[in-house]
């Protein structure tokens, strides 16, 4: 499936800024109140930053990566930068997206930010819909669906996952410090890992 990578990315960053203050209403309940502001400003800087006529899928994500990583503050720019810089690696020197290098790129996201968080799920991160997300992308590839199809249904568990984290206490992060009081509450990682995939289903669908 061919996509222009930019574009795809500036969508995302559209959405991430649209929801800034969703974003960081839902941090100030259990973080520093800093989420979708270091979100929407990381963002920012990506769609300044990437090559809009570089249709190298792997030189964006780098580009994309690096930059959360030196732009968006605390905890989060080393992981979300990591994700993007470890999915850069599957797509290096490509310019067609296909259902077997989406999944990759999602499990070596999900490998990326877990050896840099030291997370697994069930601890109230972005994990907890990356992680349901990808197993039913996996599956529904195996029997056959389209990457856009495929990456549907992998929404509605990430969506699932946002949902669960309202279940469970926060073990990472500055929303460890609340312990059973941050049950309740929903994860904001979780939440704008989602928006992401959903934003690349629109885009793939589109």
């Amino acid at each position: 499936m061919s996509t222009r990578v930019y574009d795809c990315l500036k969508q995302i960053a559209e959405k991430i800024i649209e929801n800034k203050d969703f974003l960081t209403d839902l941090d100030r309940e259990i973080g520093d109140a800093d989420h979708g502001v270091n979100m929407a400003r990381g963002f920012q800087a990506v769609i300044e930053k990437v090559d809009p006529e570089d249709a190298d899928i792997g030189n964006a994500l780098k580009k994309t990566g690096m930059t959360l990583l030196s732009t968006v503050g605390g905890a989060l720019g080393p992981l979300y930068g990591t994700a993007y810089m470890e999915a850069a690696k599957v797509f290096a020197g490509k310019t067609e997206v296909s259902g077997d290098d989406f999944k990759a790129a999602m499990e070596a996201a999900i490998a990326g930010i877990q050896k840099r968080g030291h997370a697994e799920k069930g601890e109230k991160t972005m994990l907890d819909a990356l992680m349901p997300a990808t197993d039913i992308l996996t599956e529904k590839l195996a029997g056959g669906a389209s990457l856009a199809d495929a990456l549907t249904d992998a929404c509605v568990a990430a969506n699932e996952g946002i949902e669960f984290t309202k279940t469970i206490a926060a073990t990472k992060g500055r929303a460890s410090y609340l312990g059973e009081r941050s049950i309740g509450h929903q994860d904001p990682g979780a939440t704008s890992l989602t928006m992401t995939l959903e934003t690349i289903r629109d885009f793939l669908k589109s």
